[in-house]
C-alpha cells in the first residue's frame, strides 16, 4: 500500500498546479484560465468574479472609482462648532476632510468619534488638537496600489488631487473594496432615500431617488405635468436620456450635476445654486 507521500496527485490538484504554473502574457489569457478553471470546477462563479476584478484593479485609477470634490463632505477649519457637528450628525459619516480657508487647502482629518469627549464634558472643540493627519494621493494612482497602501498604514481615506495639486475628490477603503464585491452598504444605509445634504451654503448633494415633492418643498419649485417621481427621473426627462458622470441640466437658478452613475442608472446628484448675475 503507498503512503500519502507515494500516492499519484488527484486530477484537481493537476490542474490547479497547471492553473498555478501558467505564466499569462495578457489579462485576456488571464480570464481565460479563469473561465476553464470555473469550467472545471476548480473555482466557482463568484471567485471566478472576484479574481477578474482584481486583476483589472491595477488598470483602474483613483480619478475612475473617486467621490467627486462637489460630493464630499467636509469640515471648515474657521467654521462654527455647532454648523459642523449638524453636518456630522446630518451625514452620518465617521471621517471628514477638514480644510483650510482656499478649497484647496487639506489641513488633515477628523474622525467624529474624537470630538465625543468634549461634547459630553460640554467644553469648546478644538479643531487643531482633534485634526489627525490625512494622506494626499494623486488621481492616477492605481486603485491595486491605494489598496495595498491603505493596507500597510492601517489609514481608510485620502484626499485625491488632480495634476495642478488642485483637490478633486476623496477615496476610502470602502469605494476600492467596492470594484471587487460590489456595493458595501453599512449601518447606515437603511433604504431612506429621502437625502438631501447641504455642504455649503449655494451647496447641496441629492440621493437620485429623492422624492420630487421634497425637492420642491426644500427649493420653492413646482414643476407641472411632470412624468417623474425622483429628482434622477426630473434629470433624465429635462435630459432626455439615461444621464452618465458629468452631464448638467439648469432648473430655475440651479445647477444640477450628476456625481455618480453607472450604466443601469442615477445614484447622485450635486445642486448648486446659482449666484444672480448682475446687469
Amino acid at each position: 500500500m503507498k503512503s500519502e507521500e507515494e500516492k499519484p496527485p488527484s486530477t484537481a490538484f493537476k490542474k490547479l498546479k497547471n492553473l498555478i504554473s501558467f505564466k499569462p502574457k495578457s489579462l485576456n489569457e488571464v480570464s481565460e484560465v479563469l473561465q476553464h478553471a470555473l469550467n472545471t470546477n476548480i473555482i466557482d462563479k463568484e471567485a471566478q468574479l472576484i479574481a477578474e476584478k482584481a486583476i483589472r484593479l491595477g488598470d483602474t485609477t483613483l480619478k475612475e472609482i473617486m467621490i467627486p470634490k462637489v460630493e464630499m463632505v467636509t469640515v471648515d477649519v474657521n467654521e462654527s462648532q455647532d454648523v459642523f457637528i449638524n453636518r456630522i450628525i446630518e451625514s452620518g459619516h465617521s471621517r471628514y476632510p477638514v480644510m483650510g480657508e482656499n478649497k484647496n487647502e487639506v489641513k488633515g482629518l477628523l474622525l467624529a468619534k474624537d470630538i465625543l469627549p468634549a461634547l459630553h464634558s460640554k467644553t469648546p472643540i478644538s479643531l487643531e488638537k482633534v485634526t489627525r493627519n490625512i494622506k494626499i494621493v494623486p488621481e492616477n494612482k492605481k486603485a491595486d496600489t491605494m489598496l495595498e497602501e491603505f493596507k500597510n498604514d492601517r489609514s481608510h481615506m485620502a484626499v485625491v488631487i488632480d495634476e495642478y495639486g488642485s483637490v478633486s475628490g476623496l477615496i476610502t477603503i470602502e469605494d476600492v473594496l467596492e470594484e471587487l464585491v460590489g456595493e458595501i452598504e453599512d449601518e447606515h444605509d437603511t433604504g431612506d432615500v429621502d437625502e438631501l445634504i447641504q455642504v455649503s451654503p449655494t451647496e447641496y448633494i441629492a440621493d437620485a431617488r429623492l422624492d420630487i415633492n421634497v425637492f420642491e418643498k426644500k427649493f420653492d419649485l413646482k414643476f407641472d405635468d411632470l412624468d417623474a417621481e425622483t429628482v434622477g427621473g426630473l434629470f433624465i426627462h429635462k435630459l432626455g436620456l439615461l444621464p452618465k458622470v458629468g452631464d448638467r441640466i439648469e432648473v430655475n437658478n440651479m445647477t444640477l450635476a450628476v456625481t455618480a452613475a453607472d450604466k443601469r442608472k442615477v445614484k447622485k446628484i450635486g445642486i448648486t445654486i446659482n449666484k444672480p448675475t448682475s446687469d
